[in-house]
């Protein structure tokens, strides 16, 4: 398994970089962008992992979970 970190700049960022990143790939998005309207949806009906920002332990939780299924299933 491996994570690519992409320092997007704009919401929208997220669409182009869908057309790049390697196939079982999986981005993880602030939560903020699941209510960007058409954006939102096509995100979240894409598969992508939604994290609030705004809570930390949550976050972190998330991202850690991710992890160990990652691990656990040997995918990236």
């Amino acid at each position: 398994p491996y994570v690519i970190v992409c320092n997007h700049q704009a919401s929208l960022d997220i669409m182009g970089m869908v057309e790049v990143i390697p196939e079982r790939c999986v981005p993880i998005a602030k939560k903020e962008l699941l209510y960007l309207g058409t954006v939102g949806w096509a995100c979240w009906l894409s598969g992508i992992i939604f994290i609030d920002r705004q809570r930390r332990a949550d976050a972190i939780d998330v991202i850690s979970q991710t992890a160990r299924t990652m691990l656990r299933d040997n995918v990236r």
